[in-house]
This record gives structure tokens, sequence and C-alpha cells, in this order.
């Protein structure tokens, strides 16, 4: 029995990797460089599946493929406003994403961020590795203080509670959230949680806030100028959710103007492409989409998408579906 042609966009973990070769005839992108659109088209004419990253662009334009061959698409990731799903059903392809695997590492990373803004580590390292730091005297590089704080979360599914837990039971900070759903009231005492009404409750109030919203157009330039001028000056923003949540060049005005205090960033708008203008900020601590960066989940990531593909191809409903 011929086995299902299937691409990976881009390299994953070699024990996923040698997992798929075992069950599908597996094409891989050798130079593990992005896949322009010609590419992921040819992928979608030739291959009966293609697991795609954040990094792939599948728009409504790549989708016009003259008999497209693909009916799978396992999106390795959580997020998956790179893709237009209402264009892949209309070619009939299925989408799925990658959840629960990546809560913790994105929560932990997010708390990272939290901590290395308020406290300025970023630029305390460029301060000792520049040769620039004089010495400890009492009113150096002060910053602002975490435990005890009120923590703003816009976004209450998984990642954005997993943030409340670490916030609220490691480091005594209030919770206040919003989210179109309510949690229910048992969750919300275990994590000290409050719901407010608006997006614009929780910035007037919080000071932290981090984002754990959905991307696209949904969500686009949520966090923009007037919503800035919405935080307090003492505030601080953490982004691990998509880049498009954010507009950058509004933030690093609030940055430099000091309508807010600091910015934690791990994604960005246009990605890898970074707003010149954030680049230059002191005040704000940029990483490279590290969210789920640890060999653990990053294996656990590549079996989801393979849960997703056999089931697929099993002629089950794949549990992870999107579209």
């Amino acid at each position: 029995m011929t086995k299902p042609r299937v691409l990976v966009t881009r390299r994953w973990p070699e024990a996923v990797e040698a997992a798929l070769k075992e069950r599908y005839d597996l094409v891989l992108n050798e130079d593990d460089r992005p896949m322009d659109e010609d590419g992921l088209r040819a992928a979608l004419r030739d291959m009966d599946a293609v697991l795609p990253t954040v990094s792939d662009r599948l728009d409504a334009a790549v989708f016009e493929v003259e008999n497209p061959k693909a009916r799978f698409l396992g999106n390795y990731g959580v997020g998956y406003s790179h893709i237009d799903t209402e264009a892949a059903k209309r070619h009939g392809i299925v989408v799925t994403n990658t959840p629960d695997v990546l809560s913790d590492c994105t929560a932990d990373l997010a708390m990272a961020l939290l901590l290395a803004s308020a406290r300025r580590i970023g630029e305390g390292e460029r301060q000792v590795r520049g040769k620039a730091w004089s010495g400890w005297h009492p009113m150096h590089m002060q910053g602002g203080k975490v435990a005890g704080k009120t923590l703003g979360i816009i976004g209450f599914g998984r990642i954005g509670r997993e943030v409340a837990k670490r916030a609220h039971h490691g480091f005594d900070m209030k919770v206040v959230y919003f989210d179109k759903y309510p949690a229910k009231p048992e969750v919300e005492r275990d994590l000290g949680a409050e719901r407010r009404d608006t997006v614009d409750d929780v910035l007037a109030e919080a000071d932290f806030v981090s984002l754990h919203c959905p991307g696209g157009q949904e969500n686009y330039h949520l966090i923009d100028a007037e919503r800035l001028k919405r935080m307090k000056p003492t505030a601080y923003l953490v982004n691990t959710a998509r880049g498009e949540v954010v507009d950058g060049a509004a933030l690093a005005e609030a940055l430099n103007a000091g309508t807010i205090a600091g910015a934690g960033l791990d994604v960005y708008e246009g990605e890898p492409k970074v707003n010149e203008a954030l680049l230059a900020c002191e005040n704000a601590v940029l990483l490279p989409h590290l969210g789920s960066a640890t060999k653990d989940t990053r294996i656990a990531m590549g079996m989801r998408v393979l849960q997703n593909l056999d089931a697929f191809f099993a002629g089950k409903e794949p549990p992870d579906r999107v579209a």
C-alpha cells in the first residue's frame, strides 16, 4: 500500500521526523528556510498532507491551486492566524493545531518577560557586557516591583490561566482578566482572578498586562496608541500571543514617551522583521519567538501533529481540528 506523501515545511526534532518517516512518505525542507508562496502552492498541489509552521503564510492566494492533492494541514503550533482557514475549507482541506502541549513553556516565558522588563534585566546585561557598569549605588537602574502587584490578562484560555497560576501562587499577584467567555467560579477562585467587562477596564487597572488572545483580523492591533494611553505610566506590557495584536510603531512611541514603563515581547508583526523603533527602545525586552522553545515541548508539538495526521488518514476525526 502506497504511503501518503507528507511535506514538513521546516525541520522538526529528530525524534518526530523519525516517527513520521516510519508511517509516511516524508519530504523534508532540507535547507530549513521559510517556503515562498510558489513552494507552498506546489506542496498543496503535489502532497497528500502539508505540515506548516508560523513562518508559512498560507493566505487565500496560496490555496488557488488547480486540482490540489493535499487534504490535510497539520499546523505545528497553537496559533493559526497565518492560515486562511476559510480558504482551506472551500478547498476541502482539514486544518489542525497543537493545543495543550506548549501552555506551560509559553506561560513560563511570559513570566520571564514580565520579570525581565520590570527589573530591567536586558538593560542591565547590556551594561555589564558593554563594560559600562560603574558599581552598585542606591539610584542605579530602579525598576518595578512584581510581587503583590496586579496582573491583567487579555485572553483567559489555557496559556492565560497558566500565567495566572504562576503570578497568583508564585508572586501573590492579584489577577484581573478579560475574555469573551468567563471562567468558572472555581477556576477564578483558585487563580485569584476577577473578570472585567472590557479590555480597557483591564488596561486601566493592571500594573502588568499579558496578552494571550488569538491573532488574525479579530484582534489586529488590539493594543494600539489609544489603548496604550489607557495603561498606567508605571505599567508593563508583555506579548507572547501573536505579533499583529500589538501596533509596534505605537508601542515604540509609548515606550519612548513614558506612556508606559516597559515591555517584553516574544512575537512581532511581520516577523522575523522587527520595527526599527522598537529595536532602539532600551525599556523593551525583545526575544526571537521562544515561547515553546524547549526540547520537550517541541517534540510534544510534533507528536501532537502526528496524532492528528494519523487520525485523518485512518478516516477518523482529528482531535485538534480547527477547520
